[in-house]
C-alpha cells in the first residue's frame, strides 16, 4: 500500500454528492495518517464510507502528528459550519481547548479511536473507537495464559513497549496491562517501560536496549504489532530466543509472525470498522439519536491457537 502525503494545515480532502439543502457536512481531523498503515487504511475507509452516503459531505484532514496543525484545523472546520466533527486526537490534554471551542459554537464533536482526557468529556458528544483499557488487560491475559502453560508465570520477567507519549490510546492500553497483570499472574515482574511512539524502527531500538540492559526477558508487550514486531526484530538480531511477543492491535505484520511461529498473541482490531463506526455515529448524533457516550466495538484476543478464526488484517 502507498502511503500519501501528509496535508498541511489547510489541505483537504472534500467529498461531496449532489449538495442539496439535508447534505450533513461532516469534518474530521485525524491524528497521523503516514505513520502506520492503520491510520491509512482508516482514511481510505472512511471516505469510501462517505462517498458511499448521498447525504455526507466529508472534509478529510490530517495533522500530521503536529497538536498545533490539528487546533489549527478544528478551528478551520468551526470556521467552514461544519455539521459534526470527527476528531483522532494527536494529543488527549492539548485539543480540549479547541474541543471547547467547537462546542460553544453548537457543533457536535466525536472523538474517534483514541479518546481525550476527561477533562474535555463535557465538550464531546460521543466517543467511537476501542476500549483500550480492556485490550491491555486482555493483552495481559495473553500473555499469563502463555507463561502459565510454560510453568514460568512464577518468575517471568517483561518489558514493556509503549506508544507516544501523552497520546491516550497509549496511556489506557499501558493502565490496562499494567493493572492487569498483577491480578493474573502476580510473580511476573514488569522490569522496564520506555516509548516505541508506535514506530517499529524506534521500537527495534529500545528493544535492543532492553537486551543489552537484561540478560533475562521472557515476554514483551508493545501497545500495538507495528512496534511489537520491531521488537521482534531486535530479538532475533541478537539471536535471543523463547521471548513471548504480545500485541494489542494486530497488523499484518504480527499475523504473518504469528503464522511463522515467532510471535504469540495480540488483539484484533479493524480500521475499517473504526471508520465506518465514527461517521455512523456522527450521522446518529445528526439525526437526532440517542447514543451512550463510550460507543466501543469489540476488540478480541487473538493468538497462534484462534488465528485460523480470523482473516489476515489489511493494514
Amino acid at each position: 500500500m502507498t502511503l500519501r502525503t501528509t496535508f498541511i494545515a489547510t489541505t483537504a480532502i472534500f467529498l461531496a454528492g449532489a449538495a442539496s439543502a439535508e447534505t450533513m457536512k461532516i469534518g474530521i481531523t485525524q491524528n497521523n495518517v503516514g505513520v502506520d498503515s492503520y491510520q491509512t487504511t482508516y482514511e481510505n475507509a472512511f471516505i469510501a464510507a462517505a462517498e458511499s452516503n448521498a447525504d455526507v459531505d466529508a472534509v478529510v484532514l490530517d495533522a500530521g502528528g503536529d497538536v498545533a496543525r490539528q487546533i489549527a484545523q478544528i478551528e478551520d472546520l468551526i470556521q467552514q459550519e461544519v455539521d459534526a466533527i470527527i476528531i483522532w486526537p494527536t494529543n488527549g490534554e492539548a485539543v480540549i481547548p479547541a474541543v471547547r471551542k467547537a462546542h460553544q459554537a453548537g457543533i457536535p464533536v466525536i472523538v474517534t479511536n483514541s479518546n481525550i482526557a476527561e477533562a474535555g468529556f463535557d465538550f464531546v458528544k460521543s466517543f467511537s473507537g476501542p476500549d483500550n483499557i480492556t485490550q491491555g488487560a486482555r493483552s495481559a491475559e495473553i500473555m499469563c495464559d502463555k507463561f502459565k502453560e510454560m510453568g514460568t508465570e512464577n518468575d517471568a520477567q517483561v518489558v514493556h513497549i509503549t506508544g507516544q507519549p501523552g497520546y491516550t490510546t497509549a496511556i489506557e492500553r499501558a493502565k490496562g496491562f499494567e493493572d492487569r497483570l498483577p491480578e493474573v499472574c502476580p510473580n511476573v515482574t514488569v522490569v522496564d517501560t520506555q516509548p516505541g511512539d508506535w514506530n517499529r524502527e524506534k521500537s527495534q531500538q529500545v528493544m535492543e536496549a532492553f537486551l543489552v540492559k537484561y540478560d533475562d526477558i521472557d515476554g514483551v508487550y508493545a501497545g500495538d504489532d507495528n512496534m511489537g514486531v520491531g521488537a521482534l526484530n531486535a530479538a532475533k538480531a541478537a539471536g535471543r530466543e523463547g521471548i513471548i511477543f504480545v500485541g494489542a492491535t494486530n497488523f499484518a505484520v504480527g499475523y504473518e509472525a504469528m503464522a511463522a511461529g515467532d510471535y504469540w498473541g495480540s488483539i484484533y482490531q479493524s480500521p475499517v470498522d473504526d471508520a465506518e463506526a465514527a461517521l455512523k455515529t456522527a450521522i446518529d448524533i445528526l439525526n437526532g439519536e440517542e447514543l451512550p457516550f463510550l460507543n466501543y466495538f469489540d476488540t478480541p484476543k487473538i493468538t497462534q491457537d484462534n488465528m485460523g478464526d480470523y482473516t489476515k488484517p489489511v493494514f
